[in-house]
């Protein structure tokens, strides 16, 4: 056994000690390295190679992406429901609505198919500038060139219509104006006052009881397209009395009525005669030859007994106990005309208060209904009592034929 003497450098017997050549170290080591530089390369090509994989990741992804939403899309089109043809629907075309927006009212009715073929044919018949706001009807699936050619000729429909008659009072028209629109009567009658619109219609100047009596010209509206209020009903009578007015001389009517009855007349008073004339007369000549009597009554110092001008206070059928009634309506009663017109006449009756006929007619008899007709002008009041004589006899023998064929009748059963 040998002893350890300290010398580090003597190797301890019984132990083998490995050992390695320089050549195998040099080896080992090009080897270690080489090791390390084909992982650094592989690592160059790997990293290399990932915007590539990541491109083509993106791209499938992006495709799966539209590819579904593509599909929902696909599915809520399926899913809305078409538009039946042959239907019959309504529209109202705003005041100043262009091809734009009209396209969209008739798509989303289901008039036409699509804004561009619309478009296109609003172009083809140059009528961009043409076509009219108000309410149509149309159906569904109706041809593109026949919807333009109507919204050129303008409304069709009268889902929001009113016909306003000659003769009707504001309170008539405000009746209608809520049965046929659905406007408040009450709130039409509360809106039509003179001083409301005053500013804006300076005829109204002369108007008696800020009432709008006798400017609310009769005619047939169409609200299609419009407020469907009171106020815009109002409006539309007034510049439609303001339209018709305008053609017309009530200057030289006033010279002439004055030159040949001695009566000087307003532009008012025009109205409140030609509201008379309009509840008195009924065809042909009447109105006119009326407008005569009137005329003649006043320049002689007569009243007008006019059973109408009561008519409009008691709002119904005159009876003889209204006709003693005091009044400044009852014409029986006072001289002159009413205080304001009694309705709202229509055309003819003011061309006729402005150009009465020229007669000496002081009575009139005019009856007009399915069984018997009479329309009288009198120039004194024993003709006159002797046409109603009459006019009571043919009546009374009328309704005593009728009796006759009516027991023959039943007889016959």
């Amino acid at each position: 056994m040998a002893r350890n003497d300290g010398n580090d450098s003597q190797p301890i017997q019984g132990v083998v000690t490995p050992t390695i050549s320089r050549h195998s170290a040099q080896t080992t080591a090009r080897a270690k390295s080489n090791v390390g530089t084909h992982a650094r390369k592989r690592q160059r090509e790997n990293h290399a190679h990932m915007p590539v994989i990541t491109f083509v990741l993106m791209a499938f992804l992006g495709f799966v992406l539209v590819w579904f939403v593509g599909a929902r899309v696909i599915d809520f089109v399926d899913d809305e429901p078409e538009v039946e043809p042959g239907i019959e629907v309504t529209i109202s075309i705003p005041e100043g609505a262009g091809g734009g927006e009209i396209s969209e009212i008739l798509v989303g009715a289901g008039i036409v198919p699509d804004s561009a073929t619309f478009l296109r044919e609003v172009k083809n018949q140059e009528a961009e500038s043409s076509m009219k706001s108000g309410s149509y009807t149309f159906l569904t699936g109706a041809n593109v060139k026949e919807v333009v050619r109507q919204l050129v000729e303008g409304p069709n429909s009268m889902a929001d219509v009113i016909t306003i008659p000659e003769g009707f009072t504001v309170k008539q028209i405000a009746a209608a104006a809520e049965e046929q629109l659905g406007i408040s009567a009450e709130d039409f009658l509360n809106r039509a006052k003179a001083s409301t619109y005053i500013n804006d219609f300076p005829f109204l100047s002369e108007a008696v009881d800020d009432s709008l009596e006798g400017f609310l010209f009769p005619k047939t509206y169409d609200l299609g397209g419009k407020p469907k209020d009171a106020d815009t009903l109002i409006r539309m009578m007034l510049n439609q009395y303001a339209e018709e007015i305008a053609s017309l001389d009530f200057s030289g009517a006033r010279d002439q009525i004055l030159n040949t009855y001695g009566i000087e007349m307003s532009d008012y008073e025009f109205i409140i005669m030609a509201s008379i004339i309009e509840k008195e007369a009924v065809s042909g000549d009447d109105w006119v030859n009326v407008s005569s009597v009137f005329y003649n009554r006043i320049m002689s110092w007569m009243p007008l007994q006019s059973d109408a001008t009561m008519g409009y206070v008691v709002e119904g059928e005159v009876t003889a106990e209204d006709l003693e009634t005091e009044s400044p309506y009852n014409t029986y009663l006072n001289y002159g005309l009413t205080p304001t017109p009694i309705c709202n006449p229509g055309a003819q009756s003011i061309e006729a208060a402005l150009h009465p006929a020229t007669t000496d007619y002081y009575y009139f008899f005019i009856i007009d209904n399915d069984q018997y007709q009479n329309h009288t002008f009198s120039t004194n009041y024993d003709d006159h009592m002797a046409v109603i004589e009459q006019a009571l006899a043919d009546q009374a023998a009328i309704a005593e034929q009728g009796g006759q064929a009516e027991a023959g009748t039943d007889s016959s059963e």
